[in-house]
C-alpha cells in the first residue's frame, strides 16, 4: 500500500485505485443533525480537515451536507463518506439507500462509500450494488465497516472490487493487528472508528504517561498512534478547539517503542458490538 509521509492535516493515504483518502478526518457519529452538526463540519473545514465521514443510520447526512454547502471549501476538495445501513441491505434497497443519502447531503457523489455491518445473507449482494455505484462513478471509491477477516475472505472470494477500505474500531483495547496485517496484505486500507474508546482512553495511565513525554494531551498520542500504524482516523468532536487539538499531530513523532507499547495493550475489549454477534 503506497503510504504517503504523514505531513500535515491535508496529507493522505493512497487507495488501491490510486484514490488519495486524508488520513485525518472528522467523524459525526452522535452528533446531532440540527446547527450542532452543520457547525462541527463547517469549523473542521475551515480548521483543514478535508474528510468528514458520516451513516445514514446517524441521522444527520442533511447537517453535513449543509455544512459543507455552508463552507468556503470546494465539494471537490472534500472526502465525504457515508454508509448504507443494515435494514436497506441487499442490492436493490442499497442501490435506494445510496441515492437517498446523496439527496440528504445534496451531493452529485460520494468519495467512499462503505456497507456499515457484515449482515448475514445480504452483505455480497450489498457489495454487488456498491460495486455497481463504483463502476457507474456514482463514488469513487467502496468498502466496508466492521468485517473481520472471514467476512473480507467471502467478499474476496468472487468480487469484482476488492474493498478498498476497512473501518474497524480500533483503539489501544482492540489493535486486531492480524486483521490489520491481513488487510495490507490485500491493498484494503484499515481505518479506525472510536480511537478514544468512546472517552475510556483519557483514563488509562499509559496513555496519561505518554501525553505526558511527549507534552501533548492523551487525544494527540492516540491519533499520533493511529496514523503511524497507517490506520486513517475520524475522531469525533462538536468542539472547535478540540477539533483544532485534534489536528495537532504533526509536530512530534511517538518511537517505535511506544508504537508497540500501545500495539501490547490489545485485550480484546470493545466499546462496540462484536461483527459475528449484532442483532440490528
Amino acid at each position: 500500500m503506497n503510504r504517503n509521509t504523514i505531513t500535515d492535516i491535508k496529507g493522505t493515504f493512497t487507495l488501491h485505485n490510486g484514490v488519495a483518502m486524508p488520513y485525518l478526518g472528522l467523524g459525526t457519529y452522535q452528533a446531532d443533525n440540527e446547527q450542532e452538526v452543520v457547525d462541527s463540519v463547517k469549523d473542521a473545514l475551515e480548521i483543514g480537515y478535508w474528510h468528514i465521514d458520516t451513516a445514514s443510520v446517524y441521522k444527520n447526512e442533511e447537517g453535513v451536507g449543509k455544512g459543507i454547502k455552508e463552507s468556503a471549501v470546494a465539494r471537490e476538495e472534500i472526502f465525504v463518506v457515508s454508509k448504507v445501513w443494515n435494514a436497506d441491505q441487499g442490492y436493490d434497497s442499497t442501490i435506494k439507500a445510496f441515492t437517498d443519502s446523496l439527496e440528504r447531503l445534496q451531493l452529485d457523489y460520494l468519495d467512499l462509500y462503505l456497507i456499515h455491518w457484515p449482515v448475514a445473507g445480504k452483505f455480497k449482494d450489498t457489495w454487488k450494488a456498491l460495486e455497481h455505484l463504483y463502476a457507474e462513478k456514482k463514488v469513487r471509491a467502496i468498502g466496508v465497516s466492521n468485517f473481520l477477516q472471514h467476512h473480507l475472505e467471502e467478499v474476496l472470494s468472487d468480487c469484482k472490487v476488492t474493498p478498498m477500505v476497512n473501518q474497524m474500531e480500533f483503539h489501544p483495547y482492540v489493535v486486531q493487528q492480524d486483521l490489520i496485517d491481513f488487510c495490507n496484505k490485500n491493498t484494503i486500507q484499515y481505518e479506525a472508528w472510536s480511537p478514544f474508546m468512546q472517552g475510556k482512553v483519557f483514563d488509562l495511565d499509559i496513555c496519561k504517561e505518554l501525553a505526558d513525554k511527549y507534552n501533548k494531551s492523551v487525544a494527540q498520542v492516540i491519533l499520533r498512534w493511529n496514523l503511524q500504524k497507517g490506520v486513517v482516523t475520524i475522531p469525533k468532536s462538536v468542539h472547535k478547539n478540540r477539533i483544532a487539538s485534534n489536528a495537532a499531530i504533526f509536530d512530534f513523532e511517538l518511537s517505535e517503542e511506544d508504537v508497540t507499547y500501545l500495539d501490547s495493550l490489545d485485550r480484546g475489549e470493545r466499546i462496540g458490538p462484536h461483527p459475528d454477534h449484532f442483532d440490528f
